[in-house]
């Protein structure tokens, strides 16, 4: 499967971004995806995921209550609502799909990945 993420941006703290992460086929309807994240300097830390047929959830404990991962199946698109941005938020985050249902949070676990869509938060 092919993913490609988009809606990346440059946007001040407070303010909201929806990433989007389209698939190149109806992949998310029963496997999981998820949102990772890496700033300059930094290791790849997961952000959010959610999973094929149940549509669990989960979320790294620093945008828990600010970030919403969803999906729409029709679409064969996975968004991450990103509110209250903080600077802190600022990375390339990207998109990643595993071959099965779960909702993993560990990176070597998922095993397609898109580009990354480029985040900015200024304070």
């Amino acid at each position: 499967v092919q993913l490609q993420a988009f809606g990346g941006g440059s946007v001040q703290a407070g303010d909201s971004l929806r990433l989007s992460c389209a698939a190149s086929g109806r992949w998310f309807e029963r496997n999981g995806a998820g949102w990772f994240r890496q700033a300059p300097g930094k290791e790849r830390e997961f952000v959010a995921a959610i999973s094929g047929i149940s549509n669990r959830t989960r979320y790294a404990d620093s945008v828990k209550g600010r970030f919403t991962i969803s999906k729409d199946n029709a679409k064969n698109t996975v968004y991450l609502q990103m509110n209250r941005l903080k600077p802190e938020d600022s990375a390339v985050y990207y998109c990643a799909a595993q071959s099965y249902e779960s909702v993993e949070w560990l990176a070597n676990l998922y095993d397609y990945w898109g580009q990354g869509t480029q985040v900015t938060v200024s304070s």
